[in-house]
């Protein structure tokens, strides 16, 4: 029991420096995807980052819900359609999309954290014109060989700016944000984002400390098949070079990319680790050796 003790001690003593060091840091983590389908892993990501909020860094929750909006969509018999790995979202299905992550994913996220004792501010990034977005239009090809065209998928946005103060507002009141990656578009509709792409911009916008992503896999792996293959540390312009040669792969590309334009424009360092992992954030930021990959300038 006492060694129990000790060793419990022996961590909290690791941690502080760290503790000290992030004390009013901005650091934004965006989860989503699979790792939202499951309760156990929301419960635990959200206790780290109530931890983190709790021991004066400034977290920022962005999210997405790219799983509960396909089954909502095949519930109320529309099918989810993909190009060039962004959502088909007409008119129709972008009130779904927004009622899926703003009344069903942001209000659950919201009823956790309050449930960990930490007061938090849910927006849908429409709202104050944080998200500001331009219409989106992949250009792609009908067939091999064929020039490329853009194709119209809906109410698709990229991100035109982010309006950091309505967000800054919150952290200095204290509150923890929660945001869902809906944006604004010039015209006044509602337009759905990659989130990856919004925790990017979110970052450079309010100059984090650090950008964390929590996937379902270790971190960036060299091959996809070899959980041995796990990259701990990238430099830019490693990271390029894996995005060059398409080593990087399905959904670590905005990631790597969101990533890169990150660390440029100013963020210290940006993270990919496996929410998977019981205390993964506290692991990555408040210990000596962290797990995951980590992007450095």
């Amino acid at each position: 029991m006492v060694r129990r003790l000790i060793q419990k001690a022996a961590v909290l003593v690791e941690a502080l420096p760290y503790i000290q060091a992030f004390q009013g840091k901005i650091v934004i983590v965006k989860f989503g995807g699979s790792l939202m389908d499951n309760e156990q892993y929301v419960d635990s990501i959200l206790r780290d980052v109530v931890f983190m909020h709790s021991v004066g860094m400034k977290p920022v929750v962005v999210h997405g819900g790219g799983g509960h909006i396909s089954q909502e969509m095949r519930a109320a018999g529309l099918t989810p359609r993909f190009v060039d790995g962004y959502r088909v979202t007409d008119g129709e299905a972008i009130k779904l999309v927004e009622r899926v992550l703003v009344d069903e994913v942001n209000v659950m996220l919201q009823a956790k954290v309050r449930g960990f004792g930490v007061v938090p501010a849910g927006h849908c990034g429409r709202e104050f014109g944080i998200i500001q977005v331009n219409k989106f239009q992949p250009t792609v090809s009908s067939k091999p060989g064929a020039p490329s065209k853009p194709v119209d998928i809906g109410y698709v946005g990229r991100v035109e700016r982010i309006d950091a103060g309505p967000v800054l507002s919150i952290l200095d009141g204290g509150r923890l944000p929660v945001i869902a990656c809906l944006g604004l578009g010039a015209d006044g509709a509602t337009y759905n984002v990659n989130a990856d792409e919004v925790a990017g911009e979110m970052a450079i916008a309010l100059q984090a400390e650090k950008l964390v992503f929590l996937t379902d896999v270790g971190g960036l792996l060299r091959n996809r098949e070899d959980e041995e293959s796990l990259i701990s540390t990238l430099r830019i312009a490693d990271a390029e070079k894996l995005l060059d040669e398409k080593t990087a792969y399905g959904g670590m590309i905005p990631k790597l990319r969101a990533c890169v334009k990150a660390v440029r424009h100013g963020v210290h360092k940006t993270h990919i680790i496996d929410g998977r992992l019981t205390h993964s954030l506290l692991l990555e930021i408040y210990t000596d050796k962290g797990v995951g990959t980590q992007l450095v300038p």
